[in-house]
């Protein structure tokens, strides 16, 4: 197999058979002519179905997970949507971290269980917790590692033994980690889920979803059910998380390196009452994540010792640092989980310290944004 920055330039990706054009065009076409009735050209009818520029993304997003099949979606959070609708029906049960990201934990909570759905939450780090966690109906085991916002870490292998024994699919939320630095299939996971809009994307200026998997029969429900329901991304959206996959290694070593100097610089700070990062030595799923990611990632939070006033005044005193929700950009963000993308979780058994503040370390220069932290911990404090 190519390395992955030569799969993430070229698969999905051969110059235009037509024009020679290097870079794949934007098919800005809702339907397609036939040669006859039925004659489809490359299997294309109508965008909602299939699109050229989608397809490209889509094979380049396979190739980086080491799937057989990719499926773009219009988010993250379609993906979701489609994948529970096949693989759930009413009664049936499916487990979700106890520190799932909010918009996931709102689908399941507030949507699937007017369906009838049930669920239960738990720390997906313990193995036997999931082992009694699981019933007859269990259906899913849906995982998360690193974690939204606690970056919590759940070896991936360990539990797909223990789902695959008990008849359930795994699904992995690879969001935090993005392809480059985790391949959740390779460790035994079922089904691979990204919110592209993140690091795949990594320019803040495209919303996205993708699902990547190897079984065929749940391909190809997969495939019926997002044509019938109509989750798909236009072909400017597909043309820009292609273009950002592109860079997507350098961008992920870059974010680790800036990550890993912040972590450290926030450990030392007498503001921070302590630093959720896995690369740090001290976090208990330091050592799986070491044996199934390349590196630590771009996301750190942290606990301000001031509690939540001190929080709040600290995401509001960035320079550098942007108070906004959303993750995985080129350029470094700051928010308050409690309130802004976890707010749904409050008053539930997933409700997030409110001195909690996340970070997404962009690829500016790593002296600066130490300095933007220490300055804006100073003032949080004082």
């Amino acid at each position: 197999m190519r390395g992955f920055s030569t799969r993430a330039i070229h698969a999905g990706q051969d110059p235009d058979p037509t024009t020679g054009a290097v870079i794949v065009p934007i098919h800005a076409s809702s339907t397609f002519a036939q040669d006859g009735v039925g004659g489809l050209r490359g299997g294309y009818e109508y965008s909602r179905s299939a699109n050229p520029t989608r397809t490209a993304l889509q094979e380049c997003l396979a190739a980086l997970e080491g799937g057989r099949h990719g499926f773009a979606f219009g988010s993250g959070m379609g993906a979701a949507d489609v994948l529970l609708r096949v693989l759930v029906r009413p009664g049936d049960h499916l487990v979700i971290p106890h520190d799932a990201y909010g918009g996931t934990f709102r689908l399941v909570d507030k949507v699937l269980t007017q369906w009838g759905v049930e669920y239960s939450t738990v720390d997906l780090a313990d193995v036997d917790a999931l082992r009694a966690a699981l019933r007859p109906t269990t259906k899913v085991v849906w995982c998360e590692t690193p974690t939204n916002p606690l970056l919590g870490i759940a070896d991936i292998a360990a539990l797909a033994e223990v789902t695959r024994g008990a008849g359930a699919r795994l699904v992995v939320d690879n969001t935090f980690a993005s392809p480059y630095l985790q391949q959740p299939l390779v460790l035994g996971a079922d089904v691979v889920l990204h919110s592209t809009t993140k690091y795949v994307g990594g320019h803040s200026d495209v919303v996205g979803g993708a699902l990547v998997l190897d079984d065929d029969e749940l391909a190809e429900q997969l495939r019926f059910t997002q044509n019938s329901v109509g989750s798909v991304p236009g072909p400017f959206d597909a043309w820009l998380t292609l273009r950002g996959a592109k860079t997507l290694a350098v961008r992920m070593e870059r974010h680790s390196d800036n990550a890993e100097r912040i972590a450290d610089a926030l450990a030392a700070h007498p503001a921070v009452a302590q630093v959720l990062y896995p690369g740090l030595a001290g976090h208990p799923g330091h050592e799986v994540a070491a044996k199934q990611m390349r590196r630590f990632g771009g996301m750190v939070s942290f606990l301000v010792a001031g509690g939540k006033e001190a929080a709040l005044k600290l995401c509001a005193s960035t320079q550098l640092f942007t108070l906004a929700e959303s993750l995985g950009g080129v350029e470094s963000l700051i928010e308050h989980p409690g309130q802004m993308t976890h707010a749904s979780v409050a008053g539930s058994a997933l409700e997030v310290p409110d001195s909690l503040v996340r970070l997404s370390v962009g690829i500016e220069d790593a002296d600066d944004l130490v300095e933007d932290l220490r300055t804006a911990l100073d003032a949080a404090v004082s």
